[in-house]
């Protein structure tokens, strides 16, 4: 018998499989539509580590077993190629990252079809492809002519690194997500799209989605939807108006100051004269620290400005602070301070001296702030009405007399969208002196990305095009006059806000898809990755797809129905993997070792798919062995001239076809795999009694997870090519009934248990339920178990010292 050799197996089919070109997607079929996708992967230098394979075997395996099932699926492969992480490796090895990316999406394919991934490989492109970025520039151009698009001045997260500007969704603990560098202040005039237009309905819509809760909860909190008022606090000796958002209003009569964030726009223009300069050192202070800094430190910091506001409710006049414990990117950047019912406001208030007026009794404001509900107290008219009343009268009373409004207020914030890096899509607009920002004619798109020499950072907030005068001197696309084209480029995230339309439709020079194609493929049924982008990508991408929606372009209101995430891959030990500690595996070393099919098994056999786990060499070996078991047995079954009789193992095929069936819907993958283990290891004990029809029904089971091994053994059993085309096997419901028989449980040949087992259930159950039934723990206990005996359906006998 020839040994299991996955180098002599494994590439012959790969190189038929693909000439064959079985995984092509119909446009038009008769068959039910299943879209299958995998979050864009970045095309890394140092290519794949077995960590993101887990993810993409799960979807190979979903889109087998589901085109076994008679489905029409789309399961396609691209590149998210253009932003930081392609553009630092570029600057790191100091090879254009048009070649970089080049060479590294060459080896990472290579890598996929190793595995043999069933990846639609005819519908690949990246995003730094000019027929796929003319429309990634022609939906910016969309947003901007209707409004959605806009230039702002403003205080922006810098990384000082990466040298450019980040979207608040880009730090995370005051780090740079890529970089992980800290990440600090500077004011830009920068680009911005409206994402706060869509907020409603990117809460809302999220019912309707078949995610996982977390990534739900996690969005709703991002956009953190607050209901309240709108106050509007006049500055005293001023025209000047200090807008406020509460959810409080209740507590609008114990305001005793305001307090504005240091980038406030109104600080400058308030200020009096004896306090500009230590206010002026106070915010330079205060922007070199961290959000976390301002927002966590014990010590509320803040200056006077020497001006005052009027409280609208009762007219006192209260004075006007900074401090860094404000933010200006929540709210309007200002607060109304309540120091008896705000924790926050109280520190504050002690340090300063400032009142703190009780106005909602049930606490001891002496000592604490009290936060809760209760009667107003000091309120004038309002006294004696609970908070929730008093909400309603004093919005109510605002309103009347023009103070203020009922208003909702939102954490998410604009989407920054310039970034003063290289590697990215032109942002196509021309600026004129005399219209303004102009839009590039549509006609003229793409607007292609020109070639440089140096493509480093300026660090100055300028992008490397800024230097590039046949690139930045133009027309006006209005007046025909002078103009300078936008010299920033768009995030990462822009291309791959709307790829997975691409996808359904890619050779479109015409639109980004077309109306048939979209209303056939999408939304996406399945889309499978990393919980890291819960709030980036997934987010952005409903946004744009909502955007669409509104334009025609697509018909459904979400992209993704169903999502699920993967569980991250740990290096031995449970170590996170880095190439710094020298433990990242690279899928390259498990296929030269063991081949592609056990590199697939054990990344779904490790544990459950969801959760973080730990890489473990000697599993990987177990399943190897399991795989080479599979071999032999079938090697055997093909050549012997006996049927065999099957006996039990009609029944246990079809439970487990049952079994396998619902774990691969279900993402439960290991328990699939452990299903079909126990399998093999019944039959090969009575494998005389295995007949060659029942080992090709488990093959079937077992070709989405190990598609080679199983499509060179379905031609060994004389199954016609191909197994990946084979309908998936149906299982005989009458077979599922799980009779139970009474198995006798002796220790040493002396009754002490019976015990209930399933018609056909494994030795290995069996002798599990005797162990630990509570009479044969008082007769082993302490002892040596020499042999455990078991007849299946009859007896267990356990032999001691």
């Amino acid at each position: 018998m020839v040994d299991y050799d996955p180098k002599s197996i494994e590439p012959k089919w790969q190189v038929r499989w693909e000439k064959d070109k079985l995984y092509l997607a119909e446009d038009k079929s008769t068959k039910k539509k299943f879209y299958c996708l995998d979050f864009f992967p970045y095309p890394s230098g140092d290519g794949l580590h077995v960590g993101h394979f887990k993810g993409y075997t799960a979807t190979d395996v979903i889109s087998r077993y589901l085109r076994m099932k008679g489905y029409n699926v789309l399961h396609p492969m691209g590149w998210d190629a253009f932003g930081l992480p392609a553009e630092n490796y570029a600057i790191k090895t100091g090879i254009h990252p048009k070649i970089s990316t080049r060479n590294n999406i060459t080896k990472i394919r290579q890598q996929m079809k190793r595995a043999g991934f069933s990846y639609n490989w005819a519908r690949e492109f990246s995003t730094t492809d000019p027929d796929y970025y003319k429309w990634t520039q022609w939906i910016f151009l969309q947003m901007f002519k209707r409004g959605l698009a806009y230039q702002a001045e403003a205080p922006i997260n810098w990384c000082p690194s990466c040298k450019t500007g980040l979207a608040n969704e880009e730090v995370v603990n005051n780090r740079c997500e890529r970089c992980g560098h800290f990440v600090g202040k500077k004011k830009l005039r920068q680009w911005v799209l409206k994402i706060t237009a869509y907020a409603d309905r990117l809460l809302s819509d999220l019912d309707d989605l078949d995610w996982p809760e977390a990534i739900k909860t996690m969005q709703r909190n991002w956009i953190g939807r607050s209901e309240g008022a709108e106050i509007e606090f006049k500055v005293a000796n001023s025209d000047l108006k200090i807008k406020v958002f509460t959810t409080r209003p209740d507590t609008l009569f114990g305001a005793t100051f305001i307090v504005l964030a240091p980038e406030h726009e109104l600080v400058e223009k308030i200020t009096t004269r004896e306090k500009q300069k230590e206010v002026q050192k106070y915010i330079e202070v205060a922007l070199a620290k961290s959000d976390i800094q301002r927002t966590e430190s014990k010590d509320k910091s803040g200056v006077f400005t020497g001006a005052y506001t009027i409280n609208p409710i009762n007219n006192n006049k209260i004075p006007i602070w900074v401090a860094d414990y404000v933010l200006w990117g929540y709210g309007t950047g200002a607060i109304m301070a309540v120091p008896a019912h705000d924790v926050r406001d109280y520190e504050f208030a002690k340090r300063n001296n400032l009142p703190i007026i009780e106005v909602i009794s049930g606490g001891d404001v002496k000592r604490e702030a009290f936060i809760g509900e209760g009667k107003l107290v000091n309120s004038g008219q309002f006294d004696g009405l609970d908070s929730r009343l008093a909400i309603q009268k004093i919005t109510k009373y605002l309103t009347k007399y023009y103070f203020g409004k009922k208003a909702i207020s939102y954490k998410l914030r604009d989407w920054l969208f310039s970034r003063q890096r290289y590697w990215g899509e032109p942002i196509p607009i021309v600026h004129c002196q005399k219209c303004g920002p102009q839009p590039v004619d549509e006609k003229n798109l793409p607007l292609l990305l020109p070639e440089v020499k140096s493509y480093k950072p300026t660090g100055t907030g300028e992008s490397p095009l800024a230097v590039i005068p046949d690139f930045v001197n133009t027309k006006c696309p209005k007046c025909g006059g002078p103009g300078k084209r936008e010299t920033n480029t768009m995030p990462q995230w822009a291309g791959s806000c709307w790829y997975y339309l691409r996808f359904a439709d890619p050779k479109n020079g015409k639109e980004p898809i077309g109306k048939e194609k979209e209303k056939y493929w999408l939304p996406v049924d399945w889309y499978v990755g990393g919980a890291e982008h819960a709030v980036l990508h997934l987010l952005y991408a409903r946004f744009w797809h909502k955007f669409l929606f509104d334009l025609g372009v697509v018909s459904t209101k979400e992209p993704f129905q169903k999502l699920r995430n993967v569980g991250i891959v740990l290096g031995e030990g449970g170590i996170k993997m880095s190439k710094s500690r020298g433990n990242v595996i690279s899928p390259d070393e498990i296929i030269d070792k063991y081949g592609a099919d056990t590199l697939r098994m054990y990344e779904l056999f490790m544990g459950p798919f969801d959760q973080m786990i730990a890489w473990d060499p000697a599993s990987v070996d177990g399943v190897w062995r399991f795989l080479g078991r599979v071999w032999r047995l079938s090697c055997e079954i093909a050549k012997k001239d006996s049927q065999g009789t099957d006996g039990r193992f009609v029944p246990l095929v079809h439970r487990l076809t049952k079994k396998v069936e619902e774990d691969i819907e279900n993402m439960r993958f290991n328990t699939a795999i452990a299903a079909m283990m126990e399998f093999v290891n019944e039959v090969a004990k009575e494998k005389e009694k295995l007949s060659p029809q029942v080992l090709k029904h488990f093959i079937l089971l077992l070709a989405p997870f190990a598609p080679h091994l199983s499509e060179e053994l379905w031609q060994k059993l004389g199954g016609k090519y191909s197994v990946t085309t084979q309908p998936w096997p149906k299982y005989d419901p009458k077979s599922l009934v799980e009779e139970e028989v009474v198995v006798v449980v002796q220790v040493n040949g002396k009754l002490r248990d019976k015990i209930q087992v399933l018609v056909g259930e494994s030795e290995a159950k069996i002798r599990e339920l005797a162990l630990t039934s509570d009479r044969v723990q008082k007769h082993i206990e302490g002892k040596k178990i020499k042999n455990v005996i078991v007849v299946p359906n009859r007896l267990v006998n356990i032999v001691t010292n």
